[in-house]
């Protein structure tokens, strides 16, 4: 899936309807969104024929697609009722409405709490892309009445978001839908926004790839994740398929070496070499009799999972191993030992409070809190002063590129927020570094897999991260022939 910006969906909107009829857009637009009304209808209810539908009405053109639509679904017997949240709307849309028997009333007068109360489906018109984000006045006690028993359909975003940016600046609706029109905007694959979003559905209403240029922001499905994998031939060794020296781990921290280095031998690593004291080197061997302990022969290097920076022996291995000019994943402890800026192809996997800190080490006054509410603004200067790549973690995860090329992948469970699961992670997508994959999709194609062998280990329950790493070869497994359980394409 593939998101762009505003000014671009603006550009070929307007290419679109230049020459064609006056309203085909909208009407397109309008035929997609009453469809999957009506799906959801019938999935929640059973059909659409005397159903409650609310539509909440804004000013602009996604109130005009609301109204639209609502008068096709009160054509199949659908009972609309239209909560108009401005002084204006559009025209024609409401007298379509009316003339199919749909009601309208306005915000103002109290019928919306007892129609939003009986509702079995909302459909959130409010605000689009050309909107200030966050909701105000009428449009935030409409948001705050939204029924907890009724679900939610977004028009082309959840009103209040910042469609470009994925940003919450105040008010916003919560939808369990957003039907997008033409193309995703960035907002719906973007943290924090993309959780307001629910399931996307985008409807095509005739806009041409070339208008819309290269994506904002774009999100790997199952096909392009296995066509990633690096799935080894008749000619490769262990050498060809990749070694990974792997520095993680210490006395106070022996699992984050056991889990590390298991993960990549789980994803297929032609070799795996372990640094570490000699505590953690023994778990690691009883464990993982494929490691190799010490020195040696290596493609790429994992560093820092589980590392204490007070570590002297450890901070050896990790800045020899970042003073090469060999690709590196940089996790955890080692993110303090980063040099200033490295050329060297390098992949930092931090979490919000690590990105914060890394941050302030280049004068950037920044805390967790405000990397939790800009996660792209943040990640994508941390890509900018570091020249790496950003695999910023959370639910939904950020791979940004030092130019700015950004990957969002909300692929893995909740149940994934367990202690050892980063360095599960760190394991995979070192493996992948070494096996010669550019550090975005090395990162990117790791949190896909991350996520698809969580929701095998976990079957809708709580897991752990030994659990995930074991899945791992099944979960690639499916993803190379076709049975990516949880991940849509």
């Amino acid at each position: 899936m593939r998101a762009y910006g505003v000014e671009a969906v603006r550009r070929a909107e307007e290419s679109a309807s230049t020459g064609g009829p006056e309203g085909v857009l909208m009407q397109r637009a309008a035929a997609g969104l009453a469809r999957v009304v009506a799906g959801e209808l019938r999935r929640t209810t059973g059909g659409v024929y005397g159903r409650r539908v609310v539509l909440l009405v804004g000013p602009g053109d996604n109130g005009g697609d609301a109204l639209w639509a609502g008068a096709r679904l009160a054509r199949r017997g659908a009972r609309v009722d239209a909560v108009l949240a401005a002084e204006r709307a559009h025209v024609d849309g409401l007298a379509a409405l009316r003339d199919a028997g749909g009601r309208v009333s306005d915000a103002g007068s109290g019928a919306a709490t007892d129609l939003l109360a009986g509702a079995d489906l909302v459909v959130d018109g409010l605000l689009g892309i050309g909107s200030r984000p966050g909701l105000g006045g009428d449009f935030a006690e409409l948001g705050r009445q939204l029924p907890t028993s009724a679900l939610v359909v977004a028009v082309d975003l959840p009103s209040g978001v910042d469609p470009d940016t994925g940003e919450l600046p105040g008010a916003h609706v919560r939808a369990d839908v957003t039907v997008t029109f033409g193309a995703a905007k960035p907002c719906l694959l973007l943290p924090p926004a993309s959780a307001a979003a629910g399931r996307v559905v985008v409807v095509d209403i005739g806009l041409d790839g070339d208008e819309l240029g290269d994506p904002s922001v774009e999100r790997l499905g199952a096909t392009a994740a296995g066509g990633l994998w690096p799935v080894p031939g008749p000619d490769d060794d262990k050498y060809s398929r990749g070694v990974l020296g792997v520095v993680a781990g210490g006395p106070g921290y022996t699992g984050a070496a056991v889990l590390a280095t298991g993960a990549a031998v789980a994803t297929g690593a032609g070799m795996v070499r372990y640094l570490g004291p000699s505590g953690p080197t023994d778990l690691v061997r009883a464990r993982w009799p494929e490691v190799v302990p010490g020195p040696g022969r290596v493609q790429a290097w994992l560093l820092g999972p589980g590392v204490d920076p007070d570590d002297d022996g450890q901070r050896a291995h990790v800045e020899a191993a970042l003073a090469t000019d060999q690709p590196c994943v940089v996790d955890a402890g080692a993110l303090a030992m980063l040099p200033h800026r490295r050329t060297a192809p390098t992949l930092l996997t931090p979490h919000a409070g690590e990105l914060a800190r890394l941050l302030r080490s280049y004068g950037e006054p920044t805390e967790r809190a405000d990397v939790q509410a800009r996660p792209l603004h943040h990640a994508r200067r941390a890509a900018r002063l570091t020249g790496a790549t950003v695999l910023l973690k959370g639910a939904s995860t950020l791979v940004v590129g030092p130019d700015g090329t950004t990957r969002a992948q909300p692929d893995g469970p909740h149940w994934l927020a367990t202690a050892g699961s980063g360095d599960v992670l760190a394991g995979i997508a070192g493996a992948l570094l070494a096996a010669g994959l550019e550090p975005l999709d090395a990162g990117s194609v790791a949190v896909v897999v991350h996520g698809l062998a969580g929701s095998h280990a976990c079957a809708g329950g709580p897991t752990s991260a030994s659990a995930v790493l074991l899945a791992i070869p099944a979960a690639v497994a499916g993803l190379l022939h076709g049975r990516p359980a949880a991940l849509p394409d």
